[in-house]
């Protein structure tokens, strides 16, 4: 409800009893798009100007105006918004009477009233929409006076014919005709009437609605350059600030957003008017405008107790019966967007009574509540925090659901019904206790080069796409992760969604699917995490909060400091100027949590690993992890980072293989280029000469390739075609088929007679003769392999060193070998349930869950 004009958003909240962001406004008419990207730029940009008095002529803004309708500068006039230079009108013109057609904009009554002059109201005709009729403004014309047409009309939105306005211009050339174009950038097809030069035309024009920035101010005027002249005496000094000015330049450049907004107010307006009528009992006119007149039918309440009933539930419409013509049965809407416009509906239908079938149709469609946690940069630690937050959830009794819309990783898992997803969701579903399910990442991007990557879409492969292949492909593959995430959704009381690298990357954001695009679509706060342990974490929060768009930042809820070391209370001026610069608080301060225990979501913190750090002790094998360029599926082996007896190393060259109980080669997405790597770096013929010193060599997936004699790739799946040359250590040799194997595995180990359990990722065959089996599947198909001497080994199962009978009995054969006694006993059990409580335990006691819960409406 409103006295007025529309807008005054503290005034409504406070009556409503919420805070203004809290407050859905549609007795304001800006646009539903939100001000365009380029602002925050040109407002940080030029934010230094601001200890300097503005230009008090706007030369540089009143260029660009003028350039943009190729008109002289001297006709252009900017206020501080268009109502200031319409209250400079009057005084400008030197005329005693007006002409207004009503209803219409209530400054323009004032605005005469105070010049003093006398005033004829043409009362516009409810049966033609409100449209201006000839014979109306024809009849009132004395000369000499002042006549003000909004084109389009506020509140009716109806658009004046312009060339009837012109006609009037040109007929009587003693009479000024203001046209208030403040709403015509929101009409389809409209020309302005500024490029049309008549000695007694002004155009008012507002840059505050189309572009909203009504907190700025900022319209114009064009005219007659004697009159333009007239216009800018009447103003005060300085009236418009230099970051109005500077906003004022940037925007108008931008043509994109200007389509987009007529495009889409289009849309829901007319979306809008059909949804409204259906109510029942409402008349909406016609508009060409931003916003909506609606009538309330004779049998239904007045437009008051209506505005004051959705006040009550936080909705502040325009009354209108303050406007001359109109009387208690008329209100305004502004065009909002189509989840604030349906809340909206499903409000009205419950006050006005609709039918119960039209009631169910506006009723909002029910969200479940969601968290979202974004990182400042790749490894902040999103992951691990949000397998966090799914254990907290479990803990506190709700049925919980993690999600991640894409993820880029080659550390993959199999599902039960073979569908192929990125391992850190496995983890959060694992502290869900669910099942792993291709519905929480529909999307995995598998890169096999620096270009290009496999597309795993619903767990299945569907091609290897470069980059701008795979742009063209987002707009189908968006819909598929809305369907994965609206089903998957349905079944848990709660959702925790993982973002992916950072959603400040400016090259990526347009065309984004993964962080604030899905934070939309679920309605989740984001929660923006820092890693202070890397530096510089409250630059990168703030700097990420300044490039994302109005839109965007409204969505973050508050920030998470992750990987602390030290005192925290050190931290809290920093937290206090966080909080002042942003106005967002810091949810919670994470420690740095050492032996986690659980899986890394991909390589980066593997090939962070020192592999010089520490050595081994008298009582420990020695294991050589082979860092490749393209590795793949890192985890296999986590495992042995747990056993006390084993002492774990990363190689990246010949000169760090050392003399390693065993070398492990794991999987690979680009296996002819990781082996051009081992020849480059001296590691292939390392390796040889280890085989000869009595070294065992395990091979996975592509290691077991790679062991091999040769690899064909026929199709070009990770390669040019040409076969490549192996390492010769298993006579076997490997042809990579289109059809990518993808299942679930249940196997034993020949030597150990051992049962495994794991998963299949691979395109590749290895075929050769007279092979020794290493690792046999249920069906009795071979999927490992050995030499004679069994001291190499190679197989496709993934996850066979998570096995804790299996790995402890390979640790010991090492042993042995070493000539230290078999501990026989297991040592460390690899169960990451314990790591999970571990986490969420310490999370929990560092974050602020109640409050994270409150944002997320569950409590």
């Amino acid at each position: 409800m409103t006295e007025g004009h529309g807008g005054d958003i503290r005034k409504q909240a406070h009556r409503a009893g919420c805070a203004s962001e809290e407050l859905l406004d549609f007795s304001a008419n800006v646009n539903p798009l939100g001000p365009p990207d380029g602002l925050r730029q040109a407002i940080s940009r030029n934010l230094g100007e601001v200890v300097h008095y503005p230009d008090p002529h706007c030369t540089a803004l009143c260029k660009r105006i003028a350039d943009r309708f190729s008109i002289s500068t001297d006709q252009v006039v900017c206020g501080n918004g268009s109502t200031e230079l319409l209250f400079a009108l009057p005084g400008a013109l030197g005329v005693n009477r007006a002409v207004i057609p009503v209803p219409s904009y209530i400054d323009y009554e004032t605005a005469v009233q105070r010049a003093g002059l006398a005033a004829t109201f043409a009362v516009l005709d409810p049966e033609t929409g409100f449209a201006v009729e000839r014979d109306q403004i024809e009849k009132n014309l004395r000369g000499e006076e002042l006549v003000i047409i909004g084109q389009p009309g506020n509140p009716s939105g109806a658009l004046c014919d312009p060339a009837m306005i012109l006609a009037f211009a040109d007929k009587h050339p003693e009479t000024f005709f203001v046209v208030d174009e403040a709403f015509a950038d929101f009409t389809q097809g409209y020309e302005s009437l500024v490029c049309r030069r008549l000695p007694n035309l002004i155009v008012l024009r507002s840059m505050t609605k189309f572009y909203a920035i009504p907190g700025l101010r900022l319209g114009y005027a064009v005219a007659a350059p004697e009159i333009a002249g007239q216009i800018r005496g009447m103003l005060l000094p300085w009236s418009v600030g230099s970051l109005a000015q500077a906003a004022g330049i940037a925007v108008l450049d931008d043509r994109a957003y200007a389509e987009k907004t007529r495009e889409t107010v289009a849309r829901l307006r007319e979306s809008l008017m059909r949804e409204l009528s259906a109510l029942g009992g409402l008349s909406v006119f016609p508009s060409a405008a931003n916003y909506l007149l609606v009538r309330l039918g004779p049998e239904q309440i007045n437009a008051r107790e209506l505005a004051a009933r959705l006040l009550s539930r936080r909705i502040a419409i325009r009354v209108c019966d303050n406007y001359r013509g109109l009387d208690g049965t008329y209100f305004r809407l502004a065009v909002r967007t189509e989840e604030e416009n349906r809340v909206l509906l499903s409000e009205m239908a419950e006050i006005l009574e609709s039918p119960r079938a039209v009631k169910a149709r506006f009723r909002p469609e029910p969200r479940v509540p969601a968290v979202m946690f974004q990182g400042t940069a790749s490894d902040a630690g999103k992951s691990v925090l949000s397998a966090a937050f799914c254990r907290i959830l479990l803990q506190d009794g709700f049925r919980v659901a993690p999600f991640k819309a894409q993820n880029m990783s080659l550390n993959s898992f199999v599902t039960r019904d073979g569908g192929e997803m990125g391992r850190a969701q496995v983890v959060q579903a694992q502290a869900c206790r669910l099942d792993p399910d291709v519905r929480m990442n529909p999307v995995l991007l598998k890169p096999s080069s620096d270009t290009g990557s496999q597309v795993i879409l619903m767990g299945k492969p569907v091609g290897t796409k470069d980059v701008e292949g795979y742009i063209d492909y987002k707009k189908t593959v968006f819909q598929t992760v809305k369907k994965a995430y609206t089903s998957l959704s349905a079944e848990a009381d709660a959702m925790v969604i993982e973002g992916a690298g950072s959603p400040g990357e400016v090259n990526l954001k347009g065309r984004d699917i993964v962080n604030m695009a899905m934070a939309e679509f679920a309605r989740a706060p984001v929660l923006l995490v820092g890693d202070i342990d890397r530096g510089g974490v409250f630059a990168a929060l703030i700097g990420t909060l300044e490039v994302l768009s109005e839109r965007e930042r409204a969505m973050v809820a508050g920030f998470v400091v992750n990987r602390f070391r030290g005192d925290p209370a050190l931290l809290g001026d920093a937290f206090e100027y966080v909080r002042r610069h942003t106005g967002l608080p810091t949810f919670g301060l994470i420690p740095f949590i050492r032996d986690l225990g659980l899986p890394e979501e991909d390589s980066v913190g593997f090939k962070a690993r020192n592999m010089s750090a520490g050595s081994r002790g008298p009582d420990q094998v020695e294991i050589a992890v082979i860092d490749l360029p393209h590795i793949s599926n890192f985890t296999d082996f986590d495992p042995f980072a747990l056993e006390p007896d084993v002492f774990l190393r990363v190689v990246r060259s010949a000169g760090e293989l050392g003399r390693p109980d065993a070398v492990l080669l794991p999987g690979s997405k680009n296996v002819p280029g990781d082996l051009a790597f081992l020849e480059e770096k001296g590691l292939a013929g390392g390796i040889r000469r280890l085989m000869g010193q009595g070294t065992h060599m395990i091979g996975i997936c592509a290691g077991l390739q790679m062991l091999g004699e040769s690899i064909e790739d026929p199709h070009g799946i990770e390669s040019d075609r040409r076969p490549r040359q192996a390492l010769g250590l298993l006579p076997i040799r490997t042809v990579l088929r289109e059809e990518k194997t993808l299942t679930a595995t249940t196997a034993r180990h020949a030597a150990s007679g051992l049962r495994l359990r794991g998963y299949e990722i691979h395109h590749g065959e290895s075929v050769g003769e007279n092979l020794r089996p290493a690792v046999i599947r249920e069906d009795g198909k071979n999927l490992g392999f050995a030499s004679e001497d069994g001291r190499v080994m190679g197989t496709y199962l993934h996850g066979l060193f998570d096995d804790d009978a299996f790995r402890r009995w390979f640790i010991d054969m090492l042993r042995a070998r070493r000539g230290l006694s078999p501990l026989k006993e297991i040592q460390a059990v690899y169960d990451i349930e314990p790591a999970l409580d571990r986490l969420a335990d310490i999370v929990r006691s560092n974050l602020d869950v109640a409050a994270i819960y409150r944002k997320m409406g569950l409590r």
